[in-house]
């Protein structure tokens, strides 16, 4: 029997070299016949540690890793575009930080004090 290949988003990669991936799917349902959104979750082993949250992936079938692990990672279709908003801003925190160090040593240097030592020394 082959090995089934699916492709999905990966939605979390919280634990080490493992993957939570997510096929949606469209079903009618039998009575009513409405269409509905739903998804199958599956557990992905990532030996490289190359994806990330959104990226979509495909992966294939494999034999048991763990109770839930019954999948491996293929290879990564398209990374994904969206921006950590937390990691810039304390990026940018820190850059900020970086600069006003390096003034107060640049003005200590030439002996001239700046706004923000003259308020440091005071208090």
């Amino acid at each position: 029997m082959p090995k089934r290949v699916e492709t999905g988003t990966v939605t979390s990669a919280a634990a080490s070299k493992t993957r939570r991936v997510e096929i949606p799917r469209v079903v009618r349902h039998e009575k009513y016949g409405r269409i509905q959104h739903r998804r199958t979750v599956c557990h992905v082993h990532d030996e490289q540690e190359e994806s990330q949250p959104g990226d979509l992936v495909e992966i294939i079938e494999c034999r048991p890793r763990s109770r839930l692990k019954r999948w491996e990672l293929v290879r990564v279709v398209t990374k994904s575009t969206a921006v950590d908003v937390a990691s810039l801003r304390s990026g940018a925190r820190a850059t900020q930080l970086r600069e006003t160090a390096a003034k107060a040593e640049a003005a200590a240097a030439t002996g001239t004090a700046t706004e923000s030592t003259e308020g440091r020394a005071a208090t």
